[in-house]
């Protein structure tokens, strides 16, 4: 399996593994969350409100919250369970994506991103969302070896009439490596296109991504980790996986799951609570 994921990749030109580093400026707290959302796993702006979500065990529900972190209002998404809700994003019609994709053990054959309309978004319960399925054609037994669990994703957001998808690797041996997958924006089932690779860190505790976000002009896009944020730039409009890679440390260590441009320079960072620590939305300058 492990030859298999060398020889999609022979040819890929790979700008990414060659990283700048650079200081982050200071996170801003902004507000601790409500004691009842605890578990924020993705977050995403738009027209001045955060939409927030957590992972499994929660319920099926997206939390709108004003910019200070105090709830608006709660939309459940009937009709679909919250398997694993990894992340969401919006696109540039104001259409909600519902990322299904925690794959932790990466033994799930049913992994999905959900599209919730822009008019749907007013009302307290959303009776019907389009459905977007896919599947990675590299795995070929669920789980895979212990050293390729390349299949767990948290970070994904829509550029031009696509997904792209960010794999949080687990596999034994960390090195840092990050599949990128496209996806296209129409309801169905679809298999994945491994279009390149990330090589972050090797330390995972401080490298593995969990979430992703793409400026409102479409220059930038970000990756986070617990500790760093990745900024990617200088892309050609047409191919995402050629440009400049900065990495940002941010100096501030937590479980970080979130993260969302609010304009073109700057991003606001959720992390979940671990007992008395975190649950908190930052606010992070990019310039």
């Amino acid at each position: 399996m492990r030859k298999m994921h060398k020889l999609l990749l022979v040819g890929f030109w790979i700008l990414f593994s060659s990283c700048q580093q650079q200081e982050a400026t200071p996170l801003q707290v902004i507000q601790d969350f409500p004691k009842g959302l605890k578990e924020v796993s993705g977050i995403a702006y738009s027209d001045g409100l955060i939409y927030a979500l957590e992972d499994s065990g929660n319920p099926n529900e997206v939390v709108v919250l004003d910019t200070l972190g105090k709830i608006v209002k709660t939309i459940t998404i009937a009709g679909i369970a919250n398997t694993d809700w990894e992340d969401l994003t919006f696109d540039k019609q104001g259409n909600l994506y519902i990322g299904d994709f925690g794959n932790n053990d990466n033994t799930r054959q049913d992994l999905a991103i959900y599209k919730v309309e822009k008019g749907q978004l007013q009302n307290n319960t959303v009776d019907s969302v389009a459905k977007i399925s896919f599947y990675y054609p590299e795995q070929t037994q669920f789980p895979p070896n212990k050293k390729e669990m390349f299949y767990d994703v948290e970070a994904f957001f829509v550029y031009g009439d696509h997904f792209y998808l960010f794999t949080k690797n687990r596999s034994k041996g960390f090195d840092g490596t990050s599949y990128v997958y496209q996806i296209p924006n129409v309801p169905g089932h679809h298999r994945a296109q491994l279009v390149d690779k990330i090589i972050t860190c090797s330390d995972y505790h401080n490298c593995v991504i969990t979430s992703a976000a793409i400026s409102p002009d479409g220059s930038t896009f970000a990756l986070l980790s617990h500790s760093k944020v990745w900024l990617f730039q200088q892309y050609p409009k047409d191919d995402i996986t050629k440009g400049k890679m900065t990495e940002l440390n941010l100096h501030h260590y937590s479980q970080k799951e979130a993260i969302t441009f609010t304009d073109n320079n700057q991003v606001f960072i959720a992390d979940e609570r671990v007992k008395k620590e975190g649950g908190t939305l930052y606010r992070l300058k990019l310039r």
